[in-house]
Parts: structure tokens; C-alpha cells; sequence
């Protein structure tokens, strides 16, 4: 198989990078949601990551913790995270995803892409095909770095 033009995948990820934040950004203005993205951020990296200590969903949300407290203040009157004592150490709590915050994160998903659909909806189904591909690219790329990070965490290199 011969190697992709590392020039050419540079600027390639660099345009999906900016394309992806752009639609995100268009799409939260579609939906008039006055929520901010921290929150949904947040409870993402719980949803994909399980339950965490608030230093370790801070760094993974890139707020401060000082932020990142203030959200989850917020986040528990919601009902949408809750605290639960950690394992590992008693004085600890991690803070972890309720029900009602995935639902309340679906929906949010959900009016993103119905806010979306209308710009797509005159795709052929070759490049629906092809924007599915790409997502399983990302995905499979992205889990694969996480997987890797938390080796690395896990055995402290």
C-alpha cells in the first residue's frame, strides 16, 4: 500500500479540524442552546470515559479546575452528574454521568443534527457514504489515541 503525502494529510486534518469546529459552532447557534459547550464537553468525556476525578474531567474538558468545580456545582443541581465517593481513596468523590444528564446530552446531540439536516439534505448518497467512512476513520483514530493515553497513565510513563 503505498504512503499517503504526509504534506497532503497535514493540511487535510488541519482543514477537518477547522471545518469540525465550525459546524459544531453553527450548529449550537442553530439551536439557540444558551448552554456552554463546557457543559456539553463535560458530560461527553463522562459519557465516553466513565466516571472521574473533577482534576482529571478538567484536564479532559481543558477548563480549570476552579471552572470545572463551579460546573459541577452546577451540573448536580441539574441532576445531570452526580458525585459518587472514589474507591481508591475515601476523601476523594468522582464525579460521574446520571441518566437524566444523557438524556439531556442526546437531546442536545439531536437538535445539533436535526439543525444540520437541512444544509446536508441535497447529498448523494455516494457522499453520505463518504462522510460515514470518514467517521469511522476518526473514530477508530481517536479511540485508538485513547486507548494509548490510558496505557500510558495506567503504567505511569
Amino acid at each position: 500500500m503505498p504512503q499517503p503525502d504526509l504534506h497532503d494529510l497535514h493540511e487535510t486534518l488541519g482543514d477537518l479540524v477547522v471545518a469540525s469546529h465550525r459546524l459544531t459552532r453553527l450548529a449550537a447557534r442553530v439551536t439557540g442552546s444558551t448552554e456552554s459547550p463546557a457543559v456539553w464537553r463535560t458530560l461527553s468525556v463522562l459519557q465516553t470515559a466513565g466516571a472521574m476525578r473533577l482534576g482529571e474531567l478538567a484536564a479532559q474538558s481543558r477548563v480549570s479546575q476552579p471552572t470545572m468545580t463551579k460546573l459541577v456545582r452546577n451540573l448536580v443541581e441539574s441532576e445531570w452528574v452526580k458525585r459518587i465517593a472514589d474507591t481508591d481513596d475515601a476523601r476523594a468523590w468522582q464525579i460521574d454521568l446520571t441518566p437524566k444528564g444523557a438524556a439531556a446530552l442526546q437531546d442536545w446531540r439531536d437538535q445539533l443534527t436535526a439543525a444540520l439536516v437541512p444544509m446536508f439534505a441535497d447529498l448523494t448518497e455516494d457522499e453520505i457514504a463518504a462522510m460515514r467512512s470518514t467517521v469511522r476513520i476518526i473514530g477508530s483514530r481517536v479511540d485508538l489515541s485513547t486507548a494509548a493515553s490510558a496505557a500510558l497513565m495506567t503504567t505511569g510513563s
